[in-house]
C-alpha cells in the first residue's frame, strides 16, 4: 500500500517557511514521531527551527502518567528544554501560561488523536489555540489520520451545561475528523492565525492500518488500534462502577466487576431483542480477570472480553448503551454510576459528562430501549455531519 505522508513530514518538505529560522514552541508527546521514528523535536530542529519550549498534554511528554493523574512541569527528557505540563492539579493548568508563549514566533501542535470526543488531546489543542490568539502568535497543526476513519459518526452532541475536558465543544462521541479538521472547526469561534499542514494521500475511508503508518500507542490505556476502535463506546464505562479494563493488558476490550457473572451477562446481551444491531461485528468471550490498579484493583472480576470479528460493522457506542442498560437490569443492587469528581468537575456525574447530557442516563434509568435512545441522536449526527463536511480536508 502507498503510505500516507503526515503533516509533520510535509511541514519540512512543503511549508518549511513556517518554521525555518523561527523560534517555536512544540505541543508534543510520545506519539509525535515521523514514520522513521524521528521525534518532532529532532525533526524540526533538523529543519532549521529554533525549538525553545515544549508543552505536554495529559499523560505527560512520554505517556508515563495514568488518566486524570497530574503531570508536573520540568525540563524535557533528552532535550533539556523547558517543559510545561498542560494537565496539572486543576483546570487552570490546562492552558499554556502566557509567559511561556512570550518571545515565540509560532506554536506547533503535533499529537496523534484517537477519533473520540473524550480524548483530551483535542481540547489541549483548543486551549492552545485560544492562548495563541490572545498572545497574537500563529499556531501550526501538523495533521495526522483519524485512526477510526474519517467517515463514520456515532453518538450525540454535547449539550449546554455539560461541557468539560472530555467534551468541551459540541462534537459527536465518534466524530470522524482529524486534528487539523478539528482545529479548523474550533477556529470558527476563535479567529486565530491558524495553519493546518494536511496529510498527503489520506482518504476518509481509511483506518489507521490502511495508511501504511505504524500505530504508536497514544496513551497508557490505548495500546492498540483495536482498543481505539471500541473506545468511543467503552469509555462510557468510566462513568460506572464497572472496571473498563484499566490495570489489565487489554483496557476497554475487557470489562467487569466482582458482582458480574460472565456467562449470565453474555446470555442476557445475546437474548435481548435489541442485540442484533448493538452486537454487530463483535464476539463476546466470558472471562474472569484481576485489575492491578484503579477500579476493583486486586479483586477477582467477572466480565466479558470483546473480539472484533467484523471491524467496520462495530458500533461501540450502541453496544455500550446496550451493555449498561443490561447490567443495570441484571444487577440493580450492585451496579452504580461513578460518583467521584471526574476531569476537574464535581457537580455532574461522570456518565453525564461523557454522554454530554443527562438525557442518556435518565433514559436508561427509565428503562428505555437502546434503539429508542439511539433514535434521538439522529438529528445531532446529521447536524454534525454538515459541520464536518464544511471543515473537511480529505476526499472520501
Amino acid at each position: 500500500m502507498e503510505r500516507v505522508e503526515i503533516g509533520l513530514e510535509r511541514l519540512a518538505s512543503d511549508r518549511i517557511d513556517l518554521i525555518r529560522g523561527r523560534r517555536i514552541g512544540l505541543v508534543v508527546n510520545h506519539s509525535s514521531y515521523t514514520p522513521e521514528m524521528v521525534h518532532a523535536v529532532d525533526w524540526l530542529r533538523g529543519c532549521g527551527a529554533d525549538v525553545a519550549v515544549l508543552f505536554g498534554p495529559e499523560h505527560g511528554l512520554w505517556g508515563t502518567h495514568q488518566d486524570m493523574e497530574a503531570v508536573g512541569s520540568h525540563a524535557g527528557y533528552a532535550w533539556g528544554l523547558p517543559l510545561y505540563s498542560l494537565y496539572g492539579h486543576g483546570a487552570e493548568t490546562l492552558s499554556p501560561p502566557p509567559a511561556a508563549l512570550t518571545g515565540l514566533d509560532a506554536l506547533v501542535f503535533d499529537i496523534q488523536d484517537i477519533g473520540a470526543r473524550y480524548y483530551t488531546f483535542i481540547y489541549t489543542l483548543r486551549y492552545c489555540m485560544i492562548a495563541c490568539a490572545e498572545a497574537g502568535i500563529p499556531l501550526v497543526v501538523c495533521d495526522r489520520p483519524n485512526p477510526l476513519n474519517g467517515r463514520d459518526i456515532e453518538g450525540n452532541l454535547v449539550q449546554p451545561g455539560f461541557f468539560s475536558f472530555v467534551g468541551d465543544v459540541p462534537l459527536c462521541n465518534r466524530h470522524g475528523l482529524t486534528v487539523g479538521e478539528l482545529a479548523r472547526h474550533f477556529n470558527e469561534s476563535i479567529d486565530l492565525e491558524l495553519e493546518v499542514v494536511a496529510c498527503r494521500g489520506y482518504r476518509r475511508s481509511q483506518a489507521y492500518d490502511e495508511t501504511g503508518l505504524a500505530f504508536v500507542p497514544t496513551s497508557p490505556n490505548m495500546p492498540t488500534l483495536e482498543t481505539a476502535w471500541v473506545y468511543p463506546g467503552m469509555c462510557l464505562l468510566e462513568g460506572t462502577n464497572l472496571s473498563e479494563g484499566r490495570g489489565t493488558t487489554t483496557p476497554f476490550l475487557l470489562f467487569g466487576a466482582p458482582y458480574v457473572e460472565p456467562f449470565a451477562l453474555r446470555a442476557a446481551l445475546l437474548e435481548d431483542p435489541d442485540a442484533s444491531s448493538a452486537l454487530a461485528g463483535l464476539v463476546l468471550r466470558p472471562c474472569y480477570f484481576r485489575p492491578m490498579f484503579q477500579k476493583w484493583a486486586g479483586a477477582l472480576c467477572g466480565g466479558l472480553s470483546l473480539h472484533l470479528r467484523e471491524r467496520d460493522a462495530v458500533r461501540s457506542f450502541a453496544f455500550a448503551l446496550h451493555l449498561i442498560a443490561t447490567l443495570r437490569r441484571l444487577y440493580p443492587d450492585d451496579f452504580d454510576w461513578r460518583r467521584e469528581p471526574y476531569e476537574f468537575v464535581s457537580d455532574r456525574l461522570a456518565i453525564d459528562l461523557l454522554c454530554g447530557t443527562d438525557a442518556v442516563r435518565l433514559a436508561i434509568e427509565a428503562g428505555r430501549r437502546t434503539p429508542e435512545i439511539l433514535a434521538t441522536m439522529v438529528d445531532d449526527q446529521q447536524r454534525f455531519d454538515a459541520i464536518r463536511r464544511a471543515v473537511a480536508l480529505y476526499p472520501e
